[in-house]
């Protein structure tokens, strides 16, 4: 691709988001080939397809190991490289299937805990187990009476022993541990609180937090403050002495084990929030199947999305003549394509949003705890 290109013609997202090119480029290629090797087992990719794609993906890698990537200034992050190189390679046609059925969102997730995974591996032989125990080293050069340590250490619970005595008394990593573990926690809890706190706006409605953990307005009458789940995100350092810490993360964890217990939620609200556009990738979904390759069928997507916006006309009461004209490959069953449950009801596997799936991860979550 030529450096002077246009943005909005090469960009992924069109400008929208941005990155620099870091030491990922072989996780997103392993990623990427098992991906596509899914797709291709799930009969979405034909073997012809996914051998090129393996293929061509596997000289993207070798390129980049040998430190002959060239660097375009279009490219958004290292997944934009990746795939444009591995189209310069098989063809735009063909790499373009690559993404069929996958968020750049996780990909980059998936593949930075590939790369964290694997380095990880690296550092495991040097790793020390936060289980262990330092009793009876006295200050250096261990205990004078050959007190029995592993008695100690084995009514106390923990796993083994530190041999070193320097080493053992020197380590506080579970001070420092400790905290780091509890903001980790907090920022989980940040997120989901951020989450509530807007669906239970005047603007969604779509939740009502029990009065327990609301508190009213002085001014307003009719509005209700949603202070349990502000105090959360408010409460995200990892800089706290240790034991204030962890009384903090216990309280939080204990106010939002009242909130998500007495949350009412309001289905008929959030189903009245539901809008055509969400539909948009099944839209794009629809021709994949018909072959037509992934970053082709998200274009179409996208001016159709421009003609509802343009005409005033809902997506899915556009008529199959107009939506014929922006493609001619779309069929009279394209009707389908826009059934919110239907949606839904295809993402049918480990981790979807059917409910069979549904059931299941909360199967597995029930199952974890006990």
């Amino acid at each position: 691709m030529a450096s002077g290109s246009k943005p909005a013609e090469n960009k992924l997202c069109g400008g929208h988001s941005t990155g620099g090119l870091g030491p990922l480029h072989g996780a997103g290629v392993y990623g990427s080939i098992a991906f596509a090797r899914a797709n291709f087992n799930n009969s979405i990719l034909t073997q012809h397809v996914f051998e090129e794609i393996e293929g061509g993906l596997l000289e993207v890698e070798k390129v980049w190991e040998a430190d002959n990537f060239k660097i375009v200034q279009d490219y958004e992050d290292t997944p934009t490289a990746n795939e444009r190189r591995l189209g310069e390679i098989i063809g735009k046609d063909i790499a373009g299937k690559l993404h069929t059925g996958r968020s750049r969102n996780e990909q980059v997730v998936c593949d930075m805990r590939l790369w964290l995974r694997d380095e990880l591996r690296k550092l495991e032989e040097h790793l020390i187990s936060f289980l262990t125990e330092s009793i009876g080293r006295g200050a250096l050069a261990c205990n004078p009476f050959n007190i029995n340590r592993e008695a100690i250490s084995k009514e106390l619970g923990f796993e083994r022993l530190l041999w070193n005595s320097p080493a053992g008394v020197a380590d506080l990593d579970s001070v420092s541990e400790s905290p780091t573990w509890g903001s980790i926690l907090m920022q989980h809890i940040s997120s989901w609180s951020e989450d509530l706190i807007i669906y239970s706006s005047g603007e969604f409605g779509s939740v009502r937090l029990a009065d327990a953990y609301s508190t009213g307005n002085s001014l307003m009458s009719q509005k209700r403050n949603p202070d349990s789940l502000e105090r959360a995100p408010t409460t995200r350092t990892s800089w706290e002495p240790t034991l204030g810490h962890i009384k903090t993360v216990s309280n939080s964890i204990e106010i939002a084990e009242g909130v998500l217990t007495t949350l009412d939620t309001q289905p008929e609200k959030m189903k009245a929030a539901l809008d055509p556009f969400m539909l948009a990738t099944d839209l794009a979904d629809y021709l994949v199947r018909k072959g037509v390759p992934f970053r082709e069928t998200h274009r179409i997507s996208g001016r159709c999305v421009a003609l509802s916006e343009k005409t005033g006309i809902p997506m899915n009461e556009l008529s199959y003549e107009r939506l014929k004209s922006v493609d001619a490959r779309f069929e009279e069953d394209i009707a389908e394509t826009f059934n919110y449950e239907k949606s839904i009801e295809m993402r049918a596997f480990m981790g979807g949003t059917s409910r069979s799936s549904v059931l299941e991860q909360i199967a597995v979550l029930r199952a974890s705890l006990q």
